[in-house]
């Protein structure tokens, strides 16, 4: 079997399918229809589909569910969320029902900066390199005018550009570092534009300069490129009622539910592997916003964990506390989103979640995805501090194992009366199978 291959992107996406098949795969026949099961009937949507990524042989699917009921800012949103976990979208309803009654989200954006970076090597006198930028700084910022001229009509563009010395970190080692302001673009095209230019000019302008060395001019330019770390792309999202009006709950009253909430969120602000799992909760309802609106999720994790560890230890990225026997919950954290670009007009699914709400800036979309993470938090505090998180989650989770298990639909349909009154487990649902 030979798995080597030249030109293989050059191929039709047929022929890329046969290959993988023949040399990957021994039932030949089933995987071939498996992927092409999975192929868009409409030409133009799969045609868009496999113009996304590159050596694309089929789609894959993720479900795309909404949590309705969702009071932010007094005003009532349906959030549109794409994850697998079947738990997910069921808390994001449960925590939106539970705190439309108690004041809903209140939400704020802090800051919409982002940064990007221009890595280079100077070898020659610190202060030389520092005179030159400030010399020559408004001239780079006015080489790239060009790039920027439109962005700047709308309140974005490059909003400053500064000269970082990193020599105690790498021998040699500076950068440009530009701050930038996207409007509602997530803007990663953009920025790199505009780095490579300003890379560009900083050496042309290098070369002309009298007060600079032969040695000191040969400047070497390392890469040009954004980061997304958004320390400065700030949302804010909260909510709060009197202490009393949290309850009813099971065997716990509102202050003793308080109580443990608060302890909850001290422990992820201390424990690192409590507050990995803690933010990974925040993060199941970000990323499944994220999903369905065509943003970078990845980006999104990376930074946000990257905030939780600003303080040099990694801990909580939401607080809670008692102000005048009022309960609080907040979350503040970065997010760098876009409703413009990218796939927001080619997924006609990103498309549809944004109109879903109600075509929001990326100012909104940064509130209402702040909020999604808090649900999620919420949700998953509360589980845990009063019934525990199995309960609900292997409720969620029967489906997906009476499908593992090859349940019929009748077996299915007496599973779930079943397991209304009875503990959910995988072998409990393999017992239920049997008799």
């Amino acid at each position: 079997m030979n798995n080597k291959i030249d030109g293989f992107s050059k191929l039709s996406k047929n022929k890329k399918i046969d290959w993988v098949i023949k040399n990957h795969f021994n039932s030949k026949n089933d995987m071939k229809k498996l992927l092409e099961s999975y192929w868009n009937s409409n030409k133009k949507i799969q045609k868009n589909h496999d113009e996304f990524s590159e050596n694309t042989i089929s789609n894959f699917y993720y479900p795309l569910g909404v949590a309705p009921n969702f009071l932010i800012n007094n005003k009532i949103f349906t959030l549109p969320m794409v994850t697998e976990e079947s738990s997910v979208v069921a808390a994001a309803c449960k925590s939106a029902k539970y705190w439309l009654t108690r004041g809903g989200f209140k939400t704020k954006v802090l800051n919409t900066e982002k940064i990007g970076q221009i890595h280079f090597l100077f070898n020659g006198n610190p202060s030389k390199i520092t005179k030159f930028f400030k010399k020559n700084k408004s001239k780079l910022i006015n080489s790239v005018e060009g790039l920027t001229k439109n962005m700047n009509k709308r309140g974005g563009g490059l909003k400053d550009l500064e000269i970082k010395n990193k020599t105690d970190l790498i021998d040699n080692y500076y950068q440009l570092k530009g701050t930038f302001k996207t409007d509602n673009a997530m803007g990663a095209n953009f920025i790199n534009s505009c780095l490579e230019k300003l890379a560009q000019s900083f050496k042309n302008l290098i070369k002309d300069d009298e007060d600079l060395s032969n040695k000191e001019k040969n400047i070497e330019i390392v890469m040009s490129i954004l980061s997304n770390y958004t320390p400065n792309c700030l949302v804010k999202a909260s909510v709060s009622c009197p202490i009393n009006n949290l309850g009813p709950f099971k065997n716990m009253k509102s202050e003793e539910f308080a109580k443990k909430f608060l302890m909850a969120i001290k422990i992820a602000k201390n424990d690192n592997y409590r507050a990995v799992t803690h933010n990974k909760g925040i993060m199941n309802g970000i990323d499944a916003i994220a999903m369905a609106t065509g943003n970078d999720f990845r980006a999104i994790e990376a930074c946000a964990h990257a905030y939780a560890s600003k303080n040099g230890k990694y801990s909580s990225l939401s607080n809670a506390f008692i102000e005048k026997n009022n309960f609080n919950f907040e979350i503040q954290l970065p997010l760098s989103m876009g409703t413009v670009g990218g796939l927001t007009k080619l997924h006609p699914i990103v498309n549809w979640s944004l109109e879903l709400l109600n075509f929001p800036n990326s100012k909104s979309l940064m509130e209402i995805t702040a909020v999604a993470g808090l649900a999620q938090n919420f949700a998953a505090i509360k589980s845990l501090i009063t019934s525990g998180i199995q309960k609900g989650h292997m409720k969620m989770h029967l489906l997906n194992i009476l499908k593992q298990k090859g349940a019929s639909e009748n077996q299915k349909n007496e599973a779930i009366n079943y397991f209304k009154k009875n503990k959910v487990s995988v072998s409990a649902v393999e017992d239920f199978l049997k008799k």
